[in-house]
């Protein structure tokens, strides 16, 4: 790659230039578009000609403000299926946008690099919004100070493996009723009622693969499992196909004791004072200390 051979194009006044884009999705697939008419390779990825996508003029700044702009682009099944737009499968897909010399694709620059952003539909076309890499700059950070757990369970601060046996169960999918919220198994047995309330679903085959949502409630009846889901996947779930669903927390301090054993990375302080200590005024007979006890764990 060369952004020098590029320069030295552009500076004869006389240019052979076409953009490229390459989307990597967080499910690993990578595709490549281009506005040239005809297909070009850029980083090893091929870029196809007439299709996909295409750019309004983007907006760049100095500073640490967002870059911002706008991908148009028509909906095919050689390229961008409406398919996987509803699935969300290009929710938060890296976009990188180059500047090429079709004539010599080793000259290029690249122009714009981040996110895509809010994706929606419009006949026939979508429009994305493009998030620069600066976005994350405007999300939240810090922790929460909490009487539950604040960590996610199994990330860096949980520290739990949920690969451990018992902690996670593969499936084949037997029923789907209530517009694919609720799964039904015939025989789901070896876990607890309600061992999977609140942990996560992922679909490993079939047309919904790759997509998860989180488990609102799992109830055991004799041998027949009931779990309900908070929303239903973006694409459709058929008999046979395979799941991974893996144990849920409630955030409470006792479930991370006695359920999944990982105490010591407790991430919730227990003992904040709760709204009503802290608005209320001092009376006679009734201490103010801001105790607390978590029962069965401390005294």
């Amino acid at each position: 790659m060369s952004a020098a051979d590029l320069d030295a194009h552009l500076a004869t006044g006389f240019t052979t230039v076409c953009r490229a884009w390459v989307v990597t999705r967080r499910d690993g697939q990578v595709l490549g578009f281009t506005d040239h008419d005809r297909d070009l390779v850029v980083e090893g990825v091929p870029c196809k000609a007439g299709a996909g996508l295409t750019a309004r003029a983007l907006q760049q700044v100095t500073g640490l403000a967002v870059d911002n702009s706008e991908a148009m682009g028509a909906l095919s099944d050689a390229a961008i299926t409406e398919a996987d737009l509803a699935a969300g499968r290009y929710d938060a897909a890296e976009l990188r946008v180059w500047l090429v010399n079709w004539a010599d694709p080793v000259a290029r620059a690249e122009i714009f690099r981040g996110t895509l952003g809010e994706v929606t539909r419009k006949g026939l076309g979508f429009r994305a919004e493009l998030r620069g890499l600066t976005e994350p700059l405007n999300q939240p950070i810090g922790f929460a100070y909490t009487r539950g757990c604040s960590a996610v369970l199994g990330d860096g601060r949980c520290r739990f493996d949920l690969t451990q046996p018992g902690y996670f169960a593969e499936r084949a999918v037997e029923a789907v009723e209530e517009r694919g919220l609720v799964l039904r198994f015939a025989d789901f047995t070896g876990y607890d009622d309600r061992w999977f309330e609140g942990g996560r679903l992922e679909v490993l085959s079939g047309a919904a693969a790759g997509l998860s949502v989180m488990v609102k409630s799992d109830r055991l009846a004799g041998v027949a499992r009931r779990v309900e889901l908070w929303q239903s996947l973006r694409a459709p779930l058929a008999a046979g196909d395979l799941l991974r669903i893996e144990a849920g927390c409630d955030k409470r301090a006792e479930t991370c004791r006695v359920k999944f054993g990982n105490f010591l990375n407790f991430r919730g302080f227990p003992h904040i004072p709760g709204e009503d200590w802290l608005a209320a005024y001092p009376r006679p007979g009734q201490p103010a200390s801001g105790g607390s006890r978590i029962p069965g764990i401390l005294p």
